[in-house]
């Protein structure tokens, strides 16, 4: 059986807008396609400490509130179970440290290449304004 790389992404949400990031051309998982950002769970870590550490990484932001959304499968180079989160606040101003550019679309229009991130967004949609994603209007 192939193993599993249990990774993070999250959905920095502000009002009707989610944060997405063109990935980079040389990563060797999905390069060069608009995803939900995210990365890898390292060895003994939470799946909150790596959602903090990789949004630091990545954005250089600290979540001040977040909610988990949806555990999925995404075949690639890998098979990742990627573990998503809903970020609705943070402490930092958003910079792009890993991926070739980071951008904000509006959640209506969000278009992102992968499977599993086409699922994420649209439970996003059917979640919001319920008790699972309490504090997200948008």
């Amino acid at each position: 059986m192939m193993k599993v790389h249990e990774c993070v992404s999250f959905l920095l949400v502000d009002d009707t807008q989610v944060l997405l990031e063109k990935r980079s051309k040389d990563k060797t998982c999905d390069p060069d396609i608009v995803a939900i950002p995210g990365g890898h769970i390292e060895l003994g870590e939470s799946q909150k400490e790596a959602l903090f550490r990789e949004i630091q990484e990545e954005l250089g932001v600290t979540p001040k509130n977040y909610h988990y959304l949806c555990s999925l499968y995404h075949p690639t180079t890998e098979i990742q179970l990627l573990h998503y989160y809903v970020v609705s606040f943070w402490d930092g101003s958003i910079s792009s440290f890993e991926a070739e550019e980071v951008f904000w679309c509006d959640l209506s229009e969000a278009h992102v290449d992968t499977l599993a991130d086409k699922v994420a967004l649209s439970e996003f949609h059917r979640l919001k304004g319920s008790p699972i994603l309490p504090n997200l209007t948008a």
